[in-house]
């Protein structure tokens, strides 16, 4: 019988195989020949003592045993071509993994998006970073994949739900990710797989009978009698279905806009903002790991910090080591950033968004907006940002002492940001209460990541775009609006999800609820 083991080692030895047949037998004393083979089950790093350890889950095989490959496998997906439709808004995760499961329980998914495919957005990537320029339904946010193909595709989530998350990871992995993420306590793809991965999830909906209509914009929702009927596009097509999976996105203000012009129950909902801090990752190796140089047997350091501050939490959000921040405004006359890493995370600098919890009592200069609130709050700090700068897409940047000294900075080095800083005191990007936590909370921060509270460090406003400014209320039993029947809000737009796990494991829940209701 294979016998399953739980050890630490060193990064050395947990990068050879060989070497980890030697450990495994010494500890159970048997002779490293019994030993046929030892498959790591789960990895993650303890960095807490000077001595780094791997620890390390195995699946021991002796000698003559049988080792049973673990072949992953798709689901036997059925052809949906004649089958109900559902109409999916938005191929992000949510909607994607929605599309997913409506065919493998013999429903049609008709997805909608208002931006271009993968291919298609390297281009409207590129102009923002070089020209720019912004594409209203094409960028970092929109697109086919959703806000995560591009900025990042961090697998990890708080979700409590291990079997949930296992089922995501085993899909991604049968549509093309490495088996990698399975094991790691960490898993991350990378920005530049990411997309092919996307590229086959939409492939396959297609090929079972689903539909995928990109530069598809929702303008409109039929209702009679608080029952949806179907929807209107861009192009005044009209789709009918009884079913609507709504996954737009945390960015979709003008979905936003429609419910509350319609009428259609939505609330202010807190989120949390600040800024993207850059530092090299080499102080970040040596101040997590401390040592000068990490070496070759230890990935990239991440780290994860989080402070209450006047009572407040401030803590870092989507850290990406050996990664570079990008520009993720959605509307021309904005600035955003948001970060990612490559699969090797082998860049030379680290950021994180460092970013302030809101209360809904921040809101009240902006009350008239009602429901809007949040979102307004967002988007006057995301304006007066990019008029600080300049009004192109570079942001505003300050290093980080100087930051909490009031100071504006003599110079900024250049940083990973593609358009460029402009030097500006962040304490003009964001409200009086909000620059004082920070910049209280920076110092804090220094406390406990000795030489993190540093000028090689450098600031980029705003990071904003942590979580939809908005929730859409739906039942928590069947998961329909509270007052639309046939309306499913899901993912991170509706308030219910918070990265690619999350949302794709809430657009699986919408969609079983939806074959329930039509049983």
């Amino acid at each position: 019988m294979p016998k399953e083991l739980l050890i630490q080692v060193s990064p050395e030895t947990a990068a050879h195989d060989s070497l980890i047949r030697e450990h495994v037998a010494k500890l159970i004393r048997v002779s490293p020949n019994e030993i046929q083979h030892a498959v790591i089950l789960k990895r993650s790093i303890d960095a807490r003592q000077k001595a780094i350890k791997i620890n390390l889950k195995l699946e021991i095989f002796f000698k003559g045993e049988p080792i049973a490959e673990q072949k992953i496998e798709l689901p036997d997906y059925p052809n949906v071509s004649n089958k109900q439709a559902v109409i999916v808004v938005g191929a992000g995760p949510a909607g994607l993994f929605a599309a997913l499961q409506l065919i493998e329980l013999g429903l049609k998914p008709i997805v909608i998006e208002r931006g271009k495919d993968v291919r298609g957005r390297r281009r409207d990537l590129k102009a923002i970073n070089r020209d720019h320029t912004v594409d209203e339904d094409s960028n970092y946010c929109f697109g086919e994949g959703g806000a995560g193909t591009y900025s990042d595709g961090k697998l990890y989530t708080r979700s409590k739900k291990r079997g949930d998350v296992d089922r995501i990871l085993r899909l991604l992995v049968g549509f093309g990710a490495s088996t990698e993420i399975l094991i790691e306590a960490h898993p991350h793809i990378g920005t530049n797989k990411l997309p092919k991965i996307i590229e086959d999830i939409r492939e396959k909906i297609i090929e079972r009978g689903g539909q995928v209509l990109f530069g598809t914009k929702l303008t409109d929702i039929v209702v009679k009698n608080n029952e949806v009927q179907g929807i209107v596009t861009q192009n005044g097509d009209t789709i009918e279905a009884s079913k609507m999976i709504l996954a737009t996105g945390h960015s979709a203000r003008d979905i936003f806009e429609l419910l509350d012009r319609k009428n259609i129950l939505i609330e202010a909902k807190p989120f949390a903002l600040g800024v993207r801090a850059e530092h090299p990752q080499q102080l970040i190796d040596q101040i997590q790991y401390s040592c000068d140089f990490r070496g070759e047997f230890l990935p990239p350091a991440p780290y994860s910090i989080v402070k209450q501050v006047e009572g407040r939490g401030m803590y870092s959000f989507c850290m990406c080591p050996g990664g570079v921040i990008a520009p993720c405004a959605t509307s021309p006359g904005e600035v955003v950033t948001n970060g990612w890493s490559p699969s090797k995370r082998d860049q030379v600098t680290a950021n994180s968004g460092i970013v302030v919890e809101l209360k809904l009592e921040d809101f009240k200069p902006y009350a008239k907006f009602g429901a809007l609130a949040g979102m307004e709050f967002q988007k006057a700090i995301e304006q007066k940002a990019w008029h600080l700068a300049g009004e192109t897409q570079r942001v505003p940047a300050q290093r980080m002492v100087d930051f909490a000294q009031s100071k504006v900075s003599a110079d900024i080095p250049k940083t990973s940001y593609v358009p460029g800083t402009t030097s500006v005191e962040l304490g003009q990007v964001f409200p009086g209460f909000l620059t004082q936590i920070m910049r209280q909370g920076f110092s804090e921060f220094g406390k406990s990541m000795r030489g993190y509270f540093t000028n090689e460090a450098i600031l980029h406003a705003p990071e904003s775009r942590t979580s939809s400014p908005v929730r859409i209320p739906r039942d928590n039993e069947t998961l329909e609006h509270l007052q639309i029947k046939g309306l499913y809000p899901c993912g991170e737009g509706a308030g219910y999800a918070g990265g690619i796990i999350s949302a794709a494991i809430d657009g699986e829940k919408c969609a079983l609820k939806i074959a329930e209701a039509l049983k």
